[in-house]
This record gives C-alpha cells, sequence and structure tokens, in this order.
C-alpha cells in the first residue's frame, strides 16, 4: 500500500540525476535489483511471522493472560510496521492517507483484543503491497528495457597511409564526425549518415517501424536501431544526450517526476475517501455501537487502485508512445491529448518532406525542356529558395553556364546575365512586371508550383515543382477522421496547391496564404470557439501557433525551434503514429475514468454493507486488497510488452 499514499515520490525512481542517455551500469542495476529484492524478503519475514502467530493463535499453546495474546499482538506491531510508520510519517507532513486510516482501523482492532482480525488484515495488505511494488518496479523496468541500451565501445574507422583502420574504443571517446563501423546484428551507437555500406535495419526502437528498413549511403540512421544485416559506415552528427535515442530517455525520465493533472486529481480524490471513511466510521459508532462494524467501514474503503493506478497508466501510455516513435514531454500531454477535438497541420516538412521536386517542364515552341532546364537552373544557381534548389538537382548534370549580375528579389526570383542574355526566372506575376507576356494559363498552374523562364525579352517555358507527401499520409488523415477530429490545413502556400491537398487529404477547413501571425490568431480562434487544438507543424514558422495550441506537435526531422515549443515530438515520417498516439491517449483516459468509478463504487457497496453488518473486519480487508489490486492490474496492462 505504500504506493498508495498522495505523495507519489516513491512509485518513481529519481533518474533524471543520472545523464541521459547514459545507461545504468551493471553494477548499479544488480545493486538495484539486490535492495528490491531484499526489502521483498523484508515483506516476506514479515508475513511468515504474522501467519505463525495466527496460526499459533488457533492452536492456544500459551495462557491468554486475561484474554490477550501477547505473541498476536507482538506480531501485528512488527509486521504492522511499515504501515505505521507511513502513517506517522503522514500525520507529520500533515496528509490524510489510506496508510493513516488503516493504522487507525489496525489500533482500534487490537484495542478491543480482536486480535486475529487485526493480523489477518496485515497479511492481506503485507501481500497486496508486495504485489503493487512489483507492478509499479514492472511498470519502471518496461520503459528501461524499452530502449535497451547503447554498446559500451564502439569501432571507429581512422585513415591512415591509404588504408583504413578499425579502432575500438570506449563509447564516451567517440566524437562528432568520427566514422564508425556497424557490423550486422550490433546497434548503432550514433545519430548519422551513412557513408557506406547497404543494411537493413530496425528502427522500430526509435520510428516505431514495424519491419526493418533498408539504408544505404546518404540515409540517416538512429543510435539504438539495430543493423539486421549488412556493414555500414556511419558518420557521427549526434552523441548521447544529443541522439534521438537520448532524448527519448531523458523525456521518459523528465515524464515520470512530473505529475499530470489527472495524477494530482487522484491523490486529492484519495484524500476526500478517507475523511470520507472515517466521517462514515463515526456515524457508524454513533448509531450502530459496533466497534467491529465501525472498523470493518474504515478498512473497506480503498483508494490506492487509483493513487497508484493513475500514474501507472501514465507511465504505460509514456512507454507506449515511445514504442510508437513518439517523444512525449510528461503526463500531463498524455492527458491533453486525450481530450483534443482538432488537429491543425501545416504543410510544408509535415505533410510533405519539405523537399521540392521537378515534376514537369512545359517549353515554348522552338525551346526544348533540355535548354529550359539548362538555363534555370544556371540562373538559380546561387538562389536558396527550395524551389530554385529542386530546379539546381534537377539540372546538375547539364552543362550550366556561368551568371554575372546575379541578383534576387524575394518573393518574386531572380534575374540575372546568362550567355550575355538578361535572364529571368520566378512567378508569373513578376515577368508581367517585367514586360514579359504570357499566352494561356497553364493547367498545372492550381496544382504545383511553378517557376517562369525568361530570355532575351521571351518567355522559354514553365517549370512545374511539387513537395513530395509523406508516405501513408492519406491513410493517416483517414484513421484521424474516423477519430472524429476535425481536421484543417494551414499553409503559407498559395490557394491553388492548399485547396488541391485539401480535397485529397480530406480536410475539413483549409487556410492558405498564412504568415506566421496569422497561423497564430487562426489558431487562436479555433480555441475561442471552444475547440480542443492539436497542432502539428516543422519549421520556424510554426513556432508562434504550436506555442499557442493546446497540444504543440513538432515532426522529428524539423527545426529546433520547433521542437522546443512542442509537448510531441513525432520521429520518423509516418503520419499514422499520430492516429496511434491518439488512440493510446484516450485509452489511458478511459482506464484512469474506469478505475475512478470502480474505487467510488466498490468503496460506495462495501462502507454500505459494513455499516449494515454484512461485511466483517476480514472480508472488509478482502474486500479492500482484491479491488485495489484489480485496479492497480487494469492500468498495468497498458505497460508495453518486454521486448525480447
Amino acid at each position: 500500500m505504500s504506493a498508495a499514499r498522495t505523495d507519489l515520490e516513491s512509485t518513481s525512481p529519481r533518474q533524471s540525476d543520472a545523464p541521459a542517455p547514459e545507461r545504468r551500469s551493471s553494477e548499479q542495476g544488480a545493486g538495484a535489483e539486490h535492495h528490491d529484492l531484499a526489502s521483498h524478503w523484508v515483506n516476506y519475514g514479515r508475513i511468515a511471522l504474522v501467519a505463525g502467530a495466527l496460526a499459533l493463535s488457533r492452536f492456544h499453546p500459551f495462557a491468554a493472560i486475561g484474554g490477550f495474546d501477547p505473541v498476536g499482538v507482538a506480531a501485528a506491531l512488527v509486521g504492522g510496521y511499515p504501515i505505521f510508520r507511513e502513517a506517522i510519517r503522514d500525520t507529520v507532513a500533515r496528509r490524510m492517507t489510506m496508510e493513516l486510516s488503516m493504522s487507525i482501523a489496525l489500533i482500534a482492532a487490537l484495542s478491543i483484543r480482536d486480535v486475529f482480525t487485526a493480523n489477518v488484515i496485515i497479511v492481506f495488505v503485507l501481500v497486496a503491497e508486495i504485489i503493487e511494488e512489483m507492478t509499479m518496479d514492472r511498470g519502471h523496468r518496461a520503459v528501461e528495457d524499452l530502449l535497451g541500451g547503447l554498446p559500451d565501445t564502439v569501432e571507429v574507422l581512422q585513415a591512415g597511409g591509404g588504408t583504413e583502420a578499425v579502432t575500438v574504443v570506449d563509447s564516451a571517446k567517440v566524437r562528432i564526425g568520427d566514422l564508425v563501423l556497424v557490423r550486422p546484428g550490433k546497434r548503432i551507437p550514433v545519430d548519422g549518415l551513412v557513408v557506406a555500406g547497404n543494411a537493413f535495419v530496425d528502427q522500430s526502437t526509435i520510428t516505431g517501424e514495424l519491419g526493418p528498413v533498408e539504408v544505404t549511403r546518404g540515409s540517416i540512421v538512429y543510435a539504438g536501431s539495430v543493423s539486421q544485416s549488412g556493414a555500414l559506415q556511419v558518420r557521427t552528427d549526434s552523441l548521447g544526450s544529443q541522439t534521438v535515442f537520448g532524448r527519448m530517455i531523458d523525456a521518459l525520465r523528465r515524464a515520470e517526476e512530473t505529475r499530470a493533472p489527472v495524477q494530482k486529481l487522484a491523490d486529492r480524490l484519495a484524500g476526500y475517501l478517507v475523511y470520507f471513511a472515517l466521517a462514515c466510521a463515526l456515524v457508524t459508532l454513533l448509531i450502530t455501537r459496533d466497534a467491529r462494524s465501525t472498523i470493518a467501514v474504515i478498512i473497506v474503503a480503498g483508494a490506492c487502485g487509483i493513487a497508484a493506478g493513475t500514474p501507472l497508466a501514465i507511465l504505460g501510455a509514456l512507454g507506449r508512445a515511445a514504442r510508437l516513435g513518439a517523444i512525449v514531454k510528461g503526463g500531463t500531454w498524455i492527458e491533453k491529448l486525450s481530450a483534443i477535438d482538432t488537429v491543425v497541420f501545416d504543410k510544408t516538412g509535415t505533410l510533405t518532406l519539405g523537399k521540392p521536386e521537378v515534376v514537369d517542364i512545359e517549353s515554348a515552341l522552338g525551346v526544348s525542356p533540355t535548354e529550359l532546364l539548362r538555363v534555370a537552373a544556371s540562373a538559380e544557381l546561387y538562389s536558396e529558395h527550395p524551389l530554385a534548389r529542386a530546379i539546381v538537382r534537377k539540372g546538375a548534370a547539364l552543362n550550366l553556364s556561368p551568371v554575372r549580375e546575379f541578383a534576387y528579389h524575394p518573393g518574386r526570383g531572380v534575374t540575372c546575365l546568362l550567355d550575355g542574355r538578361f535572364t529571368i526566372a520566378g512567378s508569373r506575376a513578376f515577368l508581367r512586371e517585367m514586360g514579359i507576356p504570357f499566352t494561356q494559363p497553364s493547367p498545372h498552374v492550381e496544382a504545383l508550383s511553378e517557376v517562369a523562364v525568361a530570355q532575351a525579352g521571351r518567355l522559354l517555358g514553365l517549370i512545374f515543382i511539387a513537395d513530395i507527401v509523406r508516405g501513408n499520409a492519406s491513410e493517416a488523415m483517414g484513421r484521424l477522421r474516423s477519430l472524429g477530429l476535425h481536421l484543417v490545413l494551414m499553409t503559407g502556400d498559395r490557394a491553388g496547391i492548399a485547396d488541391a491537398m485539401g480535397r485529397s487529404f480530406g480536410f475539413d477547413q483549409v487556410q492558405a496564404s498564412l504568415l506566421p501571425d496569422e497561423k497564430l490568431d487562426r489558431v487562436r480562434n479555433l480555441k475561442a470557439g471552444g475547440r480542443t487544438v492539436a497542432m502539428v507543424g516543422d519549421g520556424v514558422n510554426d513556432a508562434p501557433a504550436l506555442a499557442a495550441a493546446d497540444v504543440p506537435i513538432a515532426m522529428g526531422s524539423g527545426t529546433d525551434i520547433a521542437q522546443q515549443f512542442s509537448g510531441v515530438l513525432l520521429i520518423g515520417d509516418d503520419l499514422r503514429r499520430l492516429a496511434d498516439l491518439i488512440e493510446l491517449a484516450r485509452r489511458s483516459r478511459g482506464v484512469i475514468l474506469f478505475n475512478f468509478a470502480g474505487t467510488l463504487l466498490v468503496d460506495a457497496a462495501g462502507m454500505g454493507m459494513a455499516a449494515f453488518g454484512l461485511l466483517s473486519p476480514i472480508l472488509a480487508a478482502l474486500v479492500h486488497v482484491s479491488s485495489e489490486l484489480f485496479f492497480i492490474l487494469n492500468s498495468a496492462r497498458l505497460l508495453p510488452l518486454r521486448r525480447q
């Protein structure tokens, strides 16, 4: 019953003091295991002592002094020591807890010389405490086992004399930029870029991907994932706590120390139940004058199922979220996520990968598509605009010409001298400003981004560009709609592109051509209209709207500022994980509410039956312990299965 205290700090190990994401050493792990085992054996000894006293009391080997059983009383004092100790601590701290009410009941039973009943209750409570502690320990172990550990040593490639030598170093000595060798079957120790090799990698610990993912040169790999086949050479980009793996561990550790509002509610409810039970016991005593019924009323009331079951459910949800590939920064966000009714999406970098590609080229009469692309790529070579970079990538293999007098016109395009001729690449409006006429609109203009190209006063043609949509995005939107969520697309893109994407994915609202402060205003308007809003974004321009949302959700590939403002971080490109996460949050809320309602119902029925003499103190203890364990085990269903 120790986990039933209003202050639940003892149920959450103080792990945040340990450097993240370093794993516990085997000595520390063994020491903690030894401590837990020793604690359990002490309780086993107490149970054996009290059980022995109960057996002796049935055979009466000693002559009771005036009906007083000294062996039974001694056993009750020793066996009930943990309960009495916590009651004293709670009294000093002015906390009303189940230990305090149980101590009152035990002392009352001993005072009327019902030693047998007191000892039976103590056995029930000690057995329940062992099961409860084992369940809570399983919760913490499940989170740690979920993430596993990083290797202690790393193979680093060192170039020299035309060859590459492999040196085995301690993982703490690896540095940014080091080239790490990952052999088949080994765990990847760093976040980085694959520079050589090909392998199938199990990234389920990080991204939630169920099957192995093929990685090749240029792929990003994460620390904590496992190379199932093939060797890889990985250039180190992030180490230790800066890796995705490290941030997951750090978030889980911090999350265990934070308390969601529902946990605080559970603690308050536990205290109120104790007050209510004591008040009912006093009324029972005044009306019935029956001490045993009064004791039974105190004993049967139990709030341990919600006081311990609530943080266990939150912990289980956090662990499962990590298994899905999501970093949830505390139980508060799980609780808020379960209540959302609206999800707002940014487009670029969220629904799409933020990597535009050329999808079509329409050249003017007498101009070849290759020549149009060569001119456009040459003109855009020095531009940093995403559309310009897509054109340059497409035309990289062509014989690009040097440019002179390059000028970038923000929001409109570029101008330069190319092959001695004045060249323009940009929007239709920009070319019209420069005196370049258009013959007719393109059929692609509403759905795609375009760059118009002109040279020496003549339109050469149009290049159409589209962003790559994230895999399974359409299925993810379908699942979110099936959850009854209102879907809103907010983007800085023009209306034609936004509307096309909105129709494709089935958004309920599409809002285009928005600046960052306008996105912020729209999110605030949704909240003012009574909606509970989750915002999914990835860029600097999304940060204000993310901060205003009830649940800010950032993509793992997004900017640092977007991740900083987020309460939930999605790793990987699979948006279906968002639907999984919302379903998980709702399930955890359902488990917690079931525990709340069940505890109140059992306590009300139990106290009523005890007050009318239908429950003896022993039966009351059995009801108390059984209901407590039932609700704790109900919460334990949320714990992730241990990974082999």
